[in-house]
């Protein structure tokens, strides 16, 4: 069982790590409990697709640091039709059929994120960490509509970023 995390780098701006990117995702996916076959797409795009994007989604002006695009929102049932109670009978048990859970997209723009950083996260790899899994965590249904919402929020990103981004 995996999870798979598929980058693409559309952009030219500003040097990114993917392989970086896809530990820290799949580290924060495991720690908020995603389990079995899943799929998360972490997209880098320039100043440009972004603003499209949130002109398009969010019907905001400009680039944004970060956009969360989520897929799956329940859990596909398994199993054989029309009950899903089960594999039937002459089923080989180590055969799966889990269907991957698609857990969305996260685009991020590396030059808001480097531009931003010195006034928030410090560092445009701390700045880039906290994107990445800010946006999986709105993937993941929390959001910061309002204060409680918000506090309980940044201090997940805080307790991940320490755990998995800070420590190594």
């Amino acid at each position: 069982m995996t999870i798979d995390v598929f980058v693409a780098d559309e952009q030219s701006d500003v040097p990114v790590d993917a392989m970086r990117w896809i530990r820290l995702a799949r580290e924060v996916l495991r720690a908020e409990g995603v389990k079995g076959e899943a799929e998360l797409g972490v997209r880098f795009v320039d100043e440009g697709a972004m603003a499209h994007l949130n002109k398009h989604f969010l019907g905001n002006d400009g680039p944004t640091d970060v956009l969360a695009f989520p897929i799956d929102d329940d859990v596909v049932d398994r199993g054989r039709s029309p009950d899903s109670g089960g594999r039937g009978p002459g089923a080989d048990e180590d055969e799966t059929d889990d269907v991957p859970v698609l857990v969305g997209d996260v685009v991020v723009c590396p030059a808001v994120a480097k531009r931003n950083a010195p006034n928030h996260a410090g560092t445009y790899e701390d700045e880039m960490a906290l994107l990445l899994v800010h946006g999986i965590l709105h993937l993941m249904g929390m959001d910061h509509l309002d204060d409680d919402e918000a506090a309980a929020m940044e201090q997940r990103e805080r307790d991940l970023l320490d755990r998995f981004h800070k420590a190594g």
